[in-house]
């Protein structure tokens, strides 16, 4: 299945059981696999300690905003520039 940002997905690429810091990239990561069929939405729930509107919730902020592009420093983007 494909994930968030157009590369495939595996379970193994799933954040962690114990996830602490959600950042947007892995709450999309969570979306994707469950809207490919990866896991169902009570496995998301159980195993991230979800309850279904709080998934709901995630699901809307990424329909509505998409997923941040990686940052990159001003610094690398000096180099590149620079490299061009």
């Amino acid at each position: 299945m494909i994930g968030p940002n157009g590369v495939p997905i595996f379970a193994a690429d799933l954040p962690p059981n114990d996830a602490v810091r959600w950042v947007v990239r892995r709450k999309a990561l969570v979306v994707a696999a469950v809207r490919g069929g990866l896991i169902t939405l009570e496995e998301a729930c159980e195993r991230y300690k979800l309850s279904v509107e709080e998934f709901q919730s995630w699901q809307r902020a990424v329909d509505k905003h998409g997923v941040p592009r990686p940052r990159i420093t001003k610094m690398l983007e000096y180099r590149i520039a620079k490299k061009s």
